[in-house]
């Protein structure tokens, strides 16, 4: 794994406008950054990301199986006790999950260590399946890399199977929240790849959802929505007015409701304390049990989004944190485990899962330790 220099296309912000990729520059800074690429072997690739993020898949339904069978954890997860039985059915129905993407702390040379799960809500989609495609084989043509590259990317690939295999019988709500350039143009990208897979879909803004007189969910034109897709956090769904509406609703949503667990950071004590040694996984514990921790480790709320909320301590100093309106619910630690660096970029990996498949990755980098929402993304191939 190594960081190589190259030059950008040309007129490529051209091309994102007319593709939809409206935020590839933030607030006037470069979020798309082709200015370089990361470059893996296959067994880097095959060895070090895909077997883990499979591995931990499974692990971490174990986890969701525990946590639905015991209402002090689900207690300790902060999930509202109203939701509980509606997250246990969830999984014991096994309604069906889409996407996912794992966070790794990784160099090239040792185990992968899982930092988080974004299970719910994943961003960063787009550019890793779509954009960073593009662009290798644009790279390629204009002789920018060399010819004989390849990329760990079927993420397209995979949604479009997902999407058909849904079983969606009419049309399939797909729903960001206003204002937010990011969310709409990752939810318009994955109503794309719907539409591909034969899929009726609809665009709505979650603030424009009602509820009728039956207790069901309608759209702007009062139809009933049977299947919905949010780029909506179920912790904020639970906290909403209308949020105990929804187990009743009869909407199949798209993450189902036993993500909720999964996209928790509570989630890494429990994985510790079930597969505690394992070579993907960094010590991690509830706040009432951090005192297990010594040396420098992360402090993260239970639920946040984006380096929000994270801090990072080492002998009784506070060494980088980001602000965030996050940690009501309340904290986990976890062992830290520096983000490698290459030319002063600190580099997070996320591996992507499609139907709980590992299909893909997308890099991040940031001068800063704590990913955040403004860190950059940055391509990838694979070469031997």
């Amino acid at each position: 794994m190594i960081r190589i220099s190259i030059a950008e296309r040309e007129n490529w912000q051209d091309l994102a406008k007319e593709v939809g990729f409206q935020f590839h520059t933030i607030d006037g800074e470069k979020y798309w950054d082709e200015s370089a690429c990361y470059r893996f072997t296959l067994e880097q690739i095959e060895n070090h990301i895909e077997d883990p993020t499979a591995e931990l898949e499974a692990m971490c339904f174990q986890v969701v199986d525990r946590v639905v069978n015991d209402e002090s954890l689900l207690e300790k997860l902060a999930i509202p006790p109203f939701y509980w039985d509606y997250v246990r059915s969830s999984w014991q129905n096994r309604d069906k999950n889409l996407y996912g993407r794992m966070d790794f702390s990784y160099d090239g040379t040792g185990p992968a260590k899982l930092l988080e799960y974004n299970a719910d809500t994943p961003t960063s989609l787009y550019e890793s399946a779509a954009f960073q495609w593009v662009w290798m084989e644009q790279a390629m043509e204009q002789g920018l890399i060399p010819p004989d590259c390849d990329q760990y990317n079927s993420i397209h690939e995979q949604l479009i199977s997902a999407f058909s295999n849904m079983g969606v019988k009419g049309t399939l709500h797909m729903a960001a929240c206003q204002g937010s350039l990011e969310d709409e143009g990752t939810v318009m990208y994955m109503e794309e790849c719907a539409t591909q897979a034969h899929v009726q879909t609809h665009f709505i803004h979650m603030e424009e959802i009602g509820i009728d007189a039956e207790g069901r969910l309608t759209d702007l034109q009062d139809n009933v929505i049977t299947d919905l897709f949010k780029l909506y956090p179920w912790e904020w769904m639970m906290r909403d007015e209308f949020g105990e509406a929804m187990p009743k609703s009869g909407v199949r949503f798209i993450e189902p409701a036993w993500k909720s667990i999964l996209s928790n950071k509570g989630i890494l004590p429990l994985l510790w304390d079930m597969f505690e040694g394992h070579p993907n996984l960094l010590p991690a514990y509830f706040m009432e049990d951090a005192h297990k921790l010594s040396g420098a480790y992360a402090k993260k709320p239970i639920y946040s989004r984006e380096g929000a909320g994270v801090s990072i301590h080492d002998d009784g100093k506070t060494l980088e944190e980001v602000k965030g309106p996050y940690g009501e619910e309340g904290h986990i630690v976890q062992a830290l485990h520096p983000l490698p660096t290459f030319e002063g970029n600190h580099t997070v990996i996320g591996s992507w899962l499609v139907a709980s498949q590992p299909c893909g990755l997308g890099i991040r980098e940031d001068v800063s330790a704590i990913t955040k929402d403004t860190s950059r993304f940055v391509p990838h191939v694979i070469r031997d």
